[in-house]
């Protein structure tokens, strides 16, 4: 234990639900790579949560979002070797969001983009295996309305 390093990360996410399906992107980069994600990312300096989660939608995926409520948060930890990090502390601020406006598109890439294009998936498609544990805390509360209190752990996690 004393040797772990931790990186801590926080981002806003977009719960976006429609027609029975959940708008995902294909991960491009860090723990999540090669999995679905949730749209959303970091603030950029002087940006408002709901302002990062509208941008950060609208950059991943080309869908401009109206954010409809505050979910809540929801903290994850998973071993990640990354610039001597031996783990990353993932807080993540969810809003339930619904589209404005806009299209599907394949994202420009930029230093920091991470999105390789984003879709409309089933829950049933969706596991620990193939997506985030984002997407499955986002695929529960759209079971209970219910986000959770306390760190979900995983002690083994594999970056595909």
């Amino acid at each position: 234990m004393e040797n772990e390093r931790y990186h801590r990360a926080f981002g806003v996410y977009g719960i976006c639900w429609s027609d029975d399906k959940l708008l995902v992107i294909n991960k491009g980069g860090g723990p999540y790579k090669n999995r679905f994600d949730l749209p959303g990312g970091s603030l950029e300096h002087g940006e408002s949560l709901a302002e990062c989660v509208q941008r950060e939608v609208l950059e991943e995926t080309g869908f401009v979002i109206k954010v409809e409520e505050s979910v809540g948060v929801a903290d994850f930890i998973l071993p990640w070797d990354w610039k001597g990090f031996t783990h990353v502390h993932h807080i993540a601020v969810f809003y339930t969001v619904s589209i404005g406006g806009g299209a599907l598109l394949q994202p420009e890439h930029f230093p920091g983009q991470d999105s390789l294009g984003a879709l409309w998936v089933s829950k049933s498609d969706l596991s620990i295996e193939n997506a985030s544990p984002l997407v499955m805390r986002a695929v529960h509360w759209l079971d209970t309305k219910e986000l959770g209190v306390g760190v979900e752990r995983y002690e083994e996690w594999e970056v595909l």
